[in-house]
């Protein structure tokens, strides 16, 4: 697989970037949040970058990687999954790239009746934690309580 946000992280921080102009993106607290999820599942040394993108772009992506036409709130791309990981030129501490689409976000804070702040950080922590190997479809519930505890203790 190839790296889907296009630039590297250095090996101490989370990089975010924000590919979108619709909403505001407090970069500095998306990159905390994924730290601490980090740190706080014994993964002190670990760093992902995340991306914030439009549904046009996310319906793209989950088209090309999953085959599902249509957008999703959040993928994450785990550099691990690759058996092509060296030529991805990443460093083994980063685990790979969340994306997540504002668009969707802002209809599910909608539908939620909850801050769009408050529903980017569940998705932060839910593409951390898939990055780090976690997989709620197959962990009979392991990921989804984990997420709970987090949310409590994060949000």
């Amino acid at each position: 697989m190839r790296k889907i946000i296009g630039r590297s992280t250095s090996s101490s921080e989370i990089e975010v970037i924000n590919r979108q102009r619709l909403y505001r993106i407090d970069k500095k607290s998306a990159a905390q949040l994924s730290r601490a999820i980090l740190d706080r599942i014994g993964r002190a040394d670990a760093v992902v970058t995340i991306a914030f993108i439009r549904d046009r772009e996310m319906r793209r992506l989950n088209r090309d990687y999953r085959g599902m036409d249509k957008p999703t709130d959040v993928l994450s791309f785990a550099y691990h999954e690759s058996e092509q990981l060296s030529a991805v030129g990443t460093e083994a501490d980063h685990l790979g790239d969340l994306v997540i689409a504002v668009d969707t976000a802002a209809d599910q804070a909608r539908l939620e009746d909850l801050p769009f702040e408050r529903i980017i950080g569940h998705l932060v922590i839910h593409g951390t934690l898939h990055l780090a190997g976690y997989d709620h479809e197959t962990d009979n519930g392991r990921m989804k309580r984990l997420e709970r505890v987090l949310r409590k203790e994060f949000l």
